[in-house]
Formats: structure tokens, C-alpha cells, sequence
């Protein structure tokens, strides 16, 4: 290995809107919000380790977002490790960091980006197995779109199938590691508000005030679907007659869902949607021959509706203007809180195409899976139709609470800026001994202001039991009564109920586990501070 020597330079940007928690996070580690890690050689594997944990170190915290910032270090495991997301993130931004055109063999950077991709290689995810195919659905219509795509300029190295527990997938078709592009697609096979502007809608839809390109392209996409001489058949051809979101749940599984968020959050959803058709249809109406009235149902319009929430997305083009895309063969990628697929959304200035390359590997005959997004199964539930395998990092419960003023307490600091505070499943937590109990910090550090304790170094606490008690005990009772809310388990048989209600029935359920942690914590806690103060537990 020649003897060179490599610095990579980091900085967390003071632009980044958790500056301030992620400085205070790496100051923890030992690090500042400026590093530098040289490497030089000849370099021993254990100095390359520890430049390489560093690296990560430091990755890690600046590629925290709003949730994983709020829990911090409380939902880190012994190696460091915040979530499977956070961590490919992390190593995809280290990668990123090693110039490409210095990476020739027996280099510094070469040994570097093999570190690297080793420890991508290691990251594995809950659903990291063979999928199971149901050969009973022959994928026809699948299929065809995707010969369709083949001769109109897409790549693939992915098959689609029936998946069982899934429904439609793309399953690998050879070993995918590092860095390949699974799909990549060119613009020309995108559907974009372009085709609405070259329509005869264009000179109707300009004049009505408000009128956004989305809702553009969701009026162009009702009539679209009909026409069998469309460029965009094969794809019309291959969508759901329905989607089966939360948006369509019928009065049942609506009233399974009483005591939740999602109940709010579906209906007002639906209120939204119905007030914006009934705008809608009267401006439209005096042009039936461009709009015509049996395709413009409210039928219709939800189809369309839960067809761009559940398979949009949202593509940067060359121009530097994000639009609302369809993405044939795309939307058959599904979502994970595991992902192969983060990084896509920006067309290629060179190839004028969108790729979606791998940041972690996906073996031949695995099911290669797409990020949609850090969503709560509440969101996901309402807007693509499903619930996500495995836990849920980002199934939280929010809790509005009021703004204590800042006195210019540097130790305030952590506990006003946050103006909302959250709580989830306690068992992400690694961290369940006196004053932690599994619950967030900050949450904690704001109920202890709220019952006037200003401080909260661990000398504090220890000098004030009594307000750790009292801490506990009110929050054990807002979410005893939000699993009285909850009430008891269905006793359905979910076997013989319609989907929707079998979704709703299941989200409740994981609603019920979460509450139920985090009464399980508080009483753990309860008792622990009991037994330090020398009172007999209740």
C-alpha cells in the first residue's frame, strides 16, 4: 500500500435544525462539530477500525432525524447503533466523503471504502430472507408493463411477484451489492405534470384560481386510464381497481378504530378530499367534452386520490424543480423500515434518467425494498394501505405540551426547544434504570420543570425523589386512561372480517402494546424510586 496520507474533514452544519442536540450528542462521544481523521500508511487494520468508528461516530449524529435526535442515545444499542436507517445513512455518507477517482487499489481510500462496504454488507434487516412467492398469481399484467418499460428504455435487475404477506414485490434477480442500480428509468417513461400541460385541460384548468399542478395531473390521470390509445396503458392496465388504504374504510373498521389518532386523522382526511371534489366538480362541468362526467365520479376521484398518496413520488428534474411523478415498474418497490433503497428522487443530469441504486446489499431471490419515508404505520396506514413488518421506530405517541419560557438556563435549553414531545414503545429503548425507566429525556426533564425542578443533573435527581414520584404517577395516569380509550382486545375472529377491519383491528393492537410499555415503565419506575426512598411499594 503506498504511503500517502488521507484527511477527511467533517462538520455538522450549523443549518441542520437539531444543531444544537446533535452538538451536545457528539460532545458526549468526544467530538466537536469540526473533525478531521487522517489516515496514513502503511495502516494496521486496528488503526483503520478506529478511523472507521470515528467516522461513524460522527456520521451517525449528523444523520439523526427529528425522532431518532428526540430519543438519542437512550435508543442506542451497546455498538452505537440508532436504527438500520440512521446506520446506512451514516455509511452511505461516509462513502461518500472517499473520492472515487482516488480509489485505486492498494490506496488508503481503497482500504477505506472496503471497510466500509464490509460494515454495509453487515447491516442486516428484520425481513433479510428469501421471498416467499405465490405462483398461483401469474403476474400478467405485471409483467407486460414491465416488457413494456424494457423497450422504452428502463433497467432492471428486479422480477415482479406475488410475495406472500406483501401482494405485488420486486424480487432480486441476481446478487445486488453496494452501489448497483437495481431500476433505473428514463424520464421519457415518467409520468409528470408535462403531460397535463400538453393536454387540452391546460387552457380549462390555467384559469381556475388555486389550481395546483397536482391536482392537475390527478384530473388528467382520471381520464387517462381510460384511454386505450394512451402511451401509459401497460401502466394504467397494471394498477389495483382499488388500494385498499385508510381512506377507504368502510363504517366497521371505522368504529374499531375508536379511541385512536387515526380515527381523527382518517376522517379528516376524507372531509378534505370530499371538500375539494365538491369544489371541483361544478368548475368542470361546463366542459364535458374534456371532463366527462361518468369518469369524474367521487369513486373515481378517491381512486385517483389513493393512487398518487400511495405511488408518487416526489423526483427533482434537471431544471432544479421537484414534481409530482408517477413512476411505472417503481411503484412495485414496497416499503420497509429496513430498506435496500434510500437514496432516489433526483433525475440524472448524464443518463437523463432516475436511478435507484442499493445502500445495503440484496441477495438473488430477496425482496428489495424501498424507503417511503421516516412514516408513522398510522400514516402509512392511512395513505398506502398497509402496516410495516417489525417494530416501527417512528410509531410515536404525541403529547402537546405549553412552552416553559427560557430564563437563560443553558441547562433549559434541551428542555424548551422542544415545543412537542413524544412517546413510543419502551422496548426500543436501552436504557430502563432510575430516571431513565425507557422514556425519553426530554419528556422526562419537562414534566420534572412542570413540577419545579429546574435542574436535572443526576445530583438533582437523587436530592428529589419526591418529584420523580410525582413525575411517574401523572404520567402512569394520562396513559391509564388512553388505554381506557383503547378499550379491550376485539375478540373478532380476524379470519372472517373484511380487510379493513382486520387492518384496523391490528393497528389498534399495536397501539394497545405501545401504551401498554409505557405503563409498564412507569410502574417499573415507580417502584424503583419507591425502593430509593425507602418507601414500601404500593
Amino acid at each position: 500500500m503506498s504511503e500517502t496520507t488521507v484527511e477527511l474533514c467533517l462538520e455538522l452544519s450549523e443549518d441542520d435544525p437539531f444543531y444544537q442536540h446533535k452538538k451536545k450528542l457528539l460532545s458526549s462521544k468526544g467530538l466537536g462539530v469540526k473533525e478531521t481523521v487522517s489516515l496514513s500508511g502503511p495502516l494496521a487494520q486496528q488503526l483503520l477500525n478506529a478511523a472507521l468508528e470515528k467516522l461513524l461516530q460522527f456520521g451517525r449524529i449528523t444523520n439523526l432525524d427529528k425522532v431518532e435526535v428526540y430519543f438519542g442515545d437512550d435508543a442506542c444499542t451497546p455498538a452505537g447503533v440508532y436504527s438500520v436507517r440512521n446506520e446506512i445513512s451514516a455509511l452511505t455518507w461516509i462513502f461518500s466523503l472517499i473520492p472515487a477517482s482516488s480509489c485505486k487499489p492498494q490506496t488508503l481510500e481503497a482500504a477505506l471504502r472496503e471497510a466500509v462496504e464490509v460494515r454495509i454488507g453487515e447491516v442486516v434487516g428484520a425481513e433479510e430472507k428469501e421471498a416467499r412467492v405465490d405462483d398461483s398469481y401469474r403476474c400478467e399484467k405485471e409483467s407486460r408493463l414491465v416488457e413494456w418499460g424494457q423497450r422504452n428504455g428502463v433497467k432492471t435487475k428486479l422480477q415482479i411477484a406475488q410475495i406472500d404477506g406483501y401482494g405485488r414485490g420486486a424480487i432480486a434477480t441476481e446478487d445486488l451489492k453496494f452501489g448497483d442500480v437495481a431500476l433505473e428509468i428514463p424520464i421519457s417513461s415518467i409520468i409528470s405534470e408535462e403531460y397535463v400541460y400538453n393536454s387540452d385541460m391546460q387552457p380549462i384548468l390555467e384559469k381556475i384560481d388555486g389550481m395546483t399542478s397536482e391536482t392537475m395531473m390527478l384530473l388528467w390521470t382520471m381520464r387517462e386510464k381510460h384511454n386505450h390509445e394512451s402511451k401509459f396503458k401497460p401502466y394504467f392496465d397494471s394498477l389495483q381497481e382499488s388500494f385498499c388504504t385508510g381512506l377507504s374504510f368502510g363504517v366497521d373498521a371505522i368504529m374499531v378504530l375508536d379511541g385512536t389518532l387515526l380515527l381523527d386523522e382518517i376522517m379528516q382526511s376524507k372531509e378534505v378530499l370530499r371538500e375539494r371534489y365538491d369544489e371541483l366538480i361544478p368548475l368542470l362541468s361546463n366542459h364535458k367534452n374534456v371532463f366527462p362526467p361518468e369518469m369524474y365520479t367521487w369513486e373515481h376521484y378517491l381512486w385517483a386520490c389513493e393512487l398518487y398518496y400511495s405511488n408518487s413520488m416526489q423526483i427533482k428534474f434537471p431544471d432544479g424543480n421537484l414534481k409530482t411523478c408517477l413512476i411505472p415498474v417503481a411503484g412495485f418497490l414496497n416499503h420497509s423500515i429496513c430498506p435496500h433503497i434510500v437514496k432516489y428522487g433526483k433525475v440524472d443530469l448524464e443518463t437523463s434518467s432516475l436511478k435507484f441504486p442499493l445502500s445495503r446489499p440484496c441477495n438473488k431471490g430477496e425482496q428489495c425494498y424501498l424507503s417511503y419515508g421516516n412514516y408513522s404505520s398510522s400514516h402509512l396506514l392511512t395513505f398506502y394501505g398497509f402496516l410495516p413488518k417489525g417494530d416501527n421506530p417512528y410509531d410515536i405517541i404525541p403529547l402537546d405540551v405549553d412552552v416553559i419560557d427560557d430564563d437563560d438556563d443553558e441547562d433549559m435549553e434541551s428542555v424548551s426547544s422542544w415545543t412537542t414531545h413524544m412517546l413510543r414503545g419502551t422496548w426500543l429503548s436501552s436504557n430502563h434504570n432510575i430516571f431513565h425507566y425507557g422514556l425519553p429525556t426530554p419528556l422526562l426533564n419537562y414534566l420534572r420543570r412542570a413540577h419545579g425542578l429546574v435542574h436535572h443533573s443526576e445530583t438533582d435527581l437523587w436530592e428529589n425523589l419526591e418529584v420523580e414520584m410525582g413525575v411517574l404517577e401523572n404520567l402512569k395516569s394520562t396513559f391509564d386512561d388512553m388505554m381506557q380509550n383503547l378499550g379491550e382486545a376485539d375478540s373478532m375472529d380476524r379470519e372472517n372480517v373484511e380487510w379493513d377491519v382486520e387492518m384496523a383491528m391490528e393497528f389498534k393492537e399495536r397501539q394497545r402494546k405501545i401504551v401498554s410499555s409505557i405503563l409498564d415503565s412507569c410502574s417499573a419506575g415507580i417502584k424503583m424510586v419507591q425502593e430509593a426512598i425507602g418507601k414500601p411499594p404500593v
